[in-house]
């Protein structure tokens, strides 16, 4: 209820800071359990990923840091979030996820980049679809950068395209990763032309 309860709230506030937002390919969401994979543009994408899937829930990682304020924790807690030791990552990063897709049937936001600050693609998302069987779903965010652009209602689509191919059967090796992490990659890059190719996305340095 709690989740249904922000996610409404955050809906009239996005509508209030940046009017409708548009969406492109939401005919290629499966109806089962999925991954969204999407390259890591801005702090704000979880909650258009969030409101574009309705009325599915959705579960995401969030650095651990962010737990330790009580208020934040319980916003957090309640919006199925989980805390992430991003230096020294353990087991619960692949089974937390992996629970929610499995018993709980949500659906995973995740960014195989790990950061805003990289464009380097790790083995994670392919871990957690070989696990909990759930497609990987090629999600992309084109509009402002800053959050003054979003206060200006400067255009936001979010783009979404047909799943990763992805053989469960397979052995999950570094090959196999290599090619999935290619697949995204290609996946996002068309994605991307189609709705606007002329977007540009640079990672800055983390300062």
């Amino acid at each position: 209820m709690f989740y249904k309860f922000i996610r409404a709230l955050v809906k009239g506030l996005v509508f209030i800071l940046n009017g409708r937002f548009n969406v492109v390919g939401k005919e290629n969401l499966p109806d089962g359990p999925y991954i969204i994979v999407a390259p890591h543009r801005t702090w704000w994408e979880p909650v258009f990923f969030a409101l574009v899937i309705a009325p599915r829930e959705a579960t995401f990682m969030a650095k651990q840091e962010l737990f330790k304020n009580p208020i934040i924790r319980f916003i957090l807690n309640h919006s199925h979030a989980f805390p992430v030791d991003r230096k020294h990552p353990g087991p619960s990063v692949i089974k937390t996820p992996v629970k929610a897709l499995k018993n709980k049937g949500q659906v995973l936001i995740m960014f195989p980049s790990g950061t805003r600050y990289s464009e380097e693609l790790k083995g994670g998302a392919s871990l957690i679809a070989k696990l909990s069987k759930a497609p990987l779903v090629p999600f992309v965010y084109q509009g402002p950068l800053k959050f003054s652009g979003l206060l200006r209602h400067q255009q936001i689509t979010i783009g979404i395209g047909p799943e990763i191919d992805f053989d469960f059967k397979a052995k999950l090796d570094d090959e196999q990763t290599k090619k999935v992490n290619e697949d995204m990659e290609k996946g996002w890059k068309k994605i991307d032309n189609e709705i606007d190719p002329s977007f540009v996305y640079i990672p800055t340095k983390k300062k």
